[in-house]
């Protein structure tokens, strides 16, 4: 049988345990459902504005047509739309340097709401399509 001497067993029982004391439970909110959240209401869009005027901002475009600098694109452009066959897709390209897309979105775009000018479109017999200004 070992003896222990019992000035080892009360320096044992005279120091602090080496285990840490329990810590304080932490502070953690509750956990919050694994869901996507749910959508709001809607909000309440802004009335639209109401259009006045028209009259006077087409006069202003109209005008707008005649002026068109000399010898840039949009002169070009309403250039071969004059003449008396109009012009087709392909020349338009050509007098711009545009790609077709350019070209319908510049007669949309430009020509038709920001000039306020009418574009008649016709397709020839051989598939083309032709513009031309309508008077």
């Amino acid at each position: 049988m070992n003896v222990v001497p019992e000035n080892a067993t009360n320096r044992e029982q005279s120091t602090p345990s080496s285990e840490p004391t329990p810590a304080k439970k932490p502070r953690v909110g509750a956990h919050a459902r694994h869901v996507a959240p749910s959508k709001g209401k809607p909000a309440k869009q802004a009335a639209r504005a109401k259009k006045a005027n028209t009259a006077a901002k087409s006069a202003k475009s109209r005008k707008k047509a005649a002026n068109s600098r000399q010898g840039s694109k949009t002169a070009k452009f309403l250039d071969l739309l004059r003449r008396s066959g109009g012009a087709t897709s392909a020349d338009l390209m050509k007098a711009t340097g545009w790609q077709a897309h350019s070209v319908r979105g510049f007669i949309s775009g430009v020509l038709g709401r920001k000039m306020g000018l009418k574009v008649a479109s016709t397709k020839v017999e051989n598939g083309e399509r032709r513009y031309s200004l309508k008077s």
